[in-house]
């Protein structure tokens, strides 16, 4: 099953109340909601760096479709 965008914004849209998230925050937040292995794969492959928002993210992961 292929990760899509709204996947990841539900494992980690939390960890944006109060930006700015790093990788490891929304790798994190992405465990703690139990998200599935390819998730973790997908967050890991992010640049060291922080993030403001969901749409900051959505830059690095323009191979990520929406949804299904």
């Amino acid at each position: 099953m292929t990760v899509t965008r709204i996947e990841i914004a539900d494992a980690v849209e939390d960890a944006f109340d109060a930006p700015p998230a790093s990788k490891e925050d929304l790798l994190a937040w992405a465990t703690a909601n139990s998200a599935r292995v390819e998730v973790l794969e997908t967050l890991g492959r992010l640049p060291d760096t922080s993030f403001r928002s969901l749409r900051e993210l959505w830059a690095h992961l323009s191979g990520v479709p929406v949804g299904d």
